[in-house]
């Protein structure tokens, strides 16, 4: 289920975040990402916000479909990007096969933690076989609001392997880090990528 206080936080602060995430360059991960698929790659960007992923996507050949709850980082990302970013929850995502790749960099954190099964589920039902899947998630236990009232759960490394391997992704990378967002707080997270498996 979508929380509406995290999702008014966001459409609040739309562009005050998207001045904290912009940049000019793609990062590290992304080209990472990128680098395992074939150009023309039909690519999810689950929670887009200014869809600076996606338009490096894009710019590399690929086909992003940027999906964000908030419709004023929807609204920020088609003004910026002119890149056809829609209004999508994470209950929004159906189908089967339809995806290359996702790109989930740090959105399913916004999810109950009950419900995190079944939306890696959904998503790996919709990745194509051998499709590849990015995951950001911040690191901790349980679930909590940050200062600007945002719903996170956390999860552990472990934890999070193990959500992966059970929708049926062969987990292929994990770096762990900490990095300060809008609420100002220093927050450990953990990235993963992994592999449908075929």
């Amino acid at each position: 289920m979508t929380d509406d206080v995290t999702i008014a936080v966001y459409d609040a602060r739309a562009e005050e975040y998207r001045q904290l995430v912009s940049t000019t360059a793609a990062s590290q991960d992304l080209m990472d990402f990128i680098a395992l698929l074939p150009g023309g790659s039909h690519v999810l960007d689950l929670g887009c916000g200014p869809a600076d992923a996606s338009a490096h996507m894009q710019a590399a050949g690929l086909v992003p479909d940027p999906v964000d709850a908030s419709p004023q980082m929807v609204a920020l990302a088609n003004e910026a990007h002119a890149i056809g970013a829609r209004v999508a929850t994470f209950d929004d995502i159906t189908g089967e096969a339809i995806y290359d790749g996702i790109w989930a960099n740090f959105s399913l954190l916004h999810a109950e933690e009950a419900e995190l099964p079944r939306h890696m589920a959904a998503l790996t039902r919709a990745l194509k076989p051998s499709g590849a899947f990015h995951i950001g998630m911040k690191t901790g236990h349980g679930t909590a609001r940050d200062a600007i009232g945002r719903r996170y759960t956390y999860v552990t490394v472990d934890g999070l392997h193990q959500l992966m391997a059970d929708a049926g992704l062969t987990v292929t990378f994990t770096r762990e880090g900490r990095e300060r967002g809008m609420s100002g707080t220093l927050d450990p997270f953990v990235i993963c990528r992994g592999v449908k498996d075929a």
